[in-house]
């Protein structure tokens, strides 16, 4: 593993813990952590969530931390409050493992810039 890779998952596990200690529970995974920026991003409060709308908050959120590297900008909002995101730069083709990891760097970066959390 990479220095820079170390240090990303370094990063990652404090961004982990400090979600733990803000929401009294640590997310198990991306999607869990895409899940809750994609809640407050709908700014609609916790409540139950259909199958279809968890996947749907996953899509705003990764939408949202993408929209910091220029790939996404909002679209419009629709009369239920739901944001929807227009793709404005092709994605590149990356593995899986490349997908999460640039992922985990846009989502570092959107607490860092949405809530003024250094995480380093």
């Amino acid at each position: 593993m990479f220095k820079r890779d170390l240090d990303l998952e370094k990063r990652w596990a404090k961004l982990l813990d400090g979600l733990k200690e803000t929401i009294g529970k640590k997310p198990t995974d991306l999607n869990g952590v895409l899940f809750l920026i994609g809640v407050q991003e709908l700014g609609q409060g916790t409540r139950t969530f259909s199958k279809e709308q968890k996947q749907d908050l996953i899509h705003i959120a990764v939408c949202k931390v993408l929209s910091y590297a220029g790939f996404y900008e909002l679209d419009f909002v629709d009369q239920d409050g739901w944001p929807h995101w227009k793709l404005t730069k092709e994605l590149p083709h990356f593995d899986v493992g490349e997908q999460e990891k640039l992922l985990k760097i846009q989502v570092l970066d959107y607490f860092e810039k949405e809530y003024q959390i250094e995480i380093s």
